[in-house]
């Protein structure tokens, strides 16, 4: 689960906070499990939703409306030879709103119709969010040269 919270937080710092928070939440609202789903699942719900709730107390403002970019994902790797470390490290340099729509889209497999209703943003704002976190990424890679 502290791996789920490093992909929403700044630092490591405000990972362990979020961390924290969310495991107040399951074990004060254990009861609310119903055994249907897994735990897993339950509990790292609970955690991307507490990231996404810290960002909004601390009343950060990290979504900008842009025009929307096509941009395929498999342009975003670009080689085989492409790092998992390195990657998730560029993934981590992502602005603020990009992150966020990024790793609920493309790691936790939310639709931009979910992204939308849990960040109070429209399904054209996550897409674009989405795009731009695409292309910035493709260009850090080909900087890079990973």
């Amino acid at each position: 689960m502290y791996a789920v919270c490093l992909r929403y937080a700044h630092t490591s710092l405000e990972a362990d906070d979020i961390l924290q928070n969310s495991f107040v939440k399951v074990f004060t609202k254990h009861y609310l499990y119903d055994g249907k789903g897994s735990l897993e699942g339950w509990i790292k719900r609970i955690v991307v939703n507490t990231a996404i709730e810290t960002h909004r107390k601390n009343k950060r403002s990290y979504m900008e409306n842009i025009d929307d970019i096509q941009l395929s994902v498999s342009s975003l790797v670009g080689t085989e030879q492409t790092g998992y470390q390195e990657l998730l490290a560029l993934i981590q340099q992502l602005p603020l709103g990009y992150k966020t729509v990024f790793n609920l889209y493309a790691i936790e497999g939310y639709s931009h119709k979910e992204i939308a209703e849990m960040l109070s943003i429209s399904e054209g704002n996550s897409k674009s969010q989405l795009s731009r976190a695409r292309q910035w990424l493709q260009n850090k890679l080909v900087k890079t040269a990973i």
